[in-house]
């Protein structure tokens, strides 16, 4: 191993309970993620035993209420435990990040007893969910959905396909948006679909350039019931709900994408000074020790940015425009970092005997999900200079 191998992360958490679970995170990720990630992202393998496994350790609810099977953690903790399991292996980071947006829902507008009903189930009882959202013709222009819930007497009857749905198909519930009225956003209500409901069906997974152990999948509603309990909010409340859970699942995004860069690093700096040319390690050349700084500038200036938003949210104040400029800043800075790993590492980089090919493929599907980085510079736009005229 070279002198100067790469060292945990240095945290500025905010209690001892929270440097305890940085450690047992820590401790399951070196354990029981990375030493398989490389080999099951290859063969395409979800690994739902994880997610288990992290359910069984508390971690599937960490940022909402230990009332119903939540971890009382503020969401800077949160976010610092998703980056460590993203720097161990993005699935199960995203995976976590995206169980979490689907659990906002409910979480934040359900009623008191939809609460005690579902929640304890969806936060600490091994189901894993997914947020239904886009389709195949509206994706940025979420608003224009057309998948259609009909009041049938106590029911909804819901019809529609949603796209791009990571854990489309093997999700235990699903977070609906569905047209309950008139066009545009104010006639979108949002539901809670069980996973086994009749007439619910995943389509087969996308053939993506990376993350290949996370399922992404069209999702089918032909006819699927649903009772009117399950419906989340006011009708018409849906795309309001959308955003807001959106807000929270960008800083969500934004954490994986500095553990996945991290990661990345960790790897160049390992490689660097242990690689020897002209008779001494290639770490020792200025240009190349100039690149790892500025990778590591860059991803400190991320968490910053995204523990600044996070703490915003914790003290119950505006962060809308904060979360899009961290998941702008940081999924940017990923598929940097993981380029200029590749280099580091010159023509071994480019073979999957190192991560930092696999590392440099899933950054790039960070810039898009949960909003384009396009749509995060419009969104901060709006906050800076107000509405686009017409």
């Amino acid at each position: 191993m070279p002198d100067h191998a790469p060292q945990p992360v240095d945290r500025q958490l905010p209690t001892d309970e929270a440097r305890d679970l940085i450690s047992l995170v820590r401790d399951i990720a070196q354990r029981e993620i990375a030493p398989s990630a490389a080999q099951e992202e290859d063969a395409g393998r979800f690994p739902r035993e994880v997610f288990t496994l992290l359910s069984r350790s508390g971690l599937l609810g960490l940022p909402y209420d230990s009332e119903y099977g939540g971890g009382d953690q503020p969401y800077e903790v949160y976010l610092q435990v998703l980056e460590e399991l993203a720097a161990a292996r993005l699935t199960v980071g995203l995976g976590l990040s995206v169980h979490t947006l689907a659990s906002y829902a409910l979480a934040a507008y359900g009623s008191k007893e939809q609460q005690v009903e579902h929640l304890p189930m969806m936060l600490g009882g091994g189901l894993l969910g997914a947020y239904c959202l886009s389709e195949p013709s509206s994706g940025s222009d979420a608003a224009s959905l057309r998948t259609r819930a009909v009041r049938d007497g106590e029911d909804w009857v819901i019809d529609g396909t949603k796209a791009w749905i990571t854990h489309g198909g093997i999700a235990d519930f699903y977070t609906v948006m569905a047209r309950t009225g008139e066009d545009g956003p104010r006639g979108i209500t949002a539901f809670l679909v069980p996973g086994d409901a009749e007439g619910l069906t995943g389509a087969a997974p996308e053939k993506k350039m990376g993350l290949k152990g996370s399922p992404t999948a069209q999702v089918h509603f032909d006819g699927v019931r649903v009772p009117d309990e399950r419906r989340i909010g006011d009708e018409g409340q849906g795309f309001a709900i959308a955003l807001a859970s959106l807000d929270s699942g960008r800083l969500g995004i934004a954490a994986c994408a500095i553990g996945l860069a991290q990661a990345a690093l960790d790897e160049a700096v390992a490689y660097a000074t242990g690689r020897q040319q002209f008779g001494r390690p290639i770490a020792d050349f200025q240009g190349l020790r100039f690149l790892l700084a500025d990778m590591a500038t860059q991803i400190e200036a991320g968490r910053a940015l995204y523990l600044s938003a996070a703490r915003l949210r914790d003290a119950g104040r505006p962060f809308a425009k904060q979360a899009a400029m961290a998941k702008l800043h940081c999924t940017d800075t990923a598929m940097r970092v993981t380029t200029d790993a590749v280099q580091v590492l010159g023509g071994y980089g480019y073979t999957a005997d190192f991560p930092v090919e696999r590392y440099m493929r899933e950054a790039k599907v960070l810039q898009i999900v949960e909003g384009t980085n396009q749509i995060q510079r419009m969104v901060i736009a709006r906050h800076l200079a107000g509405p686009e005229t017409r």
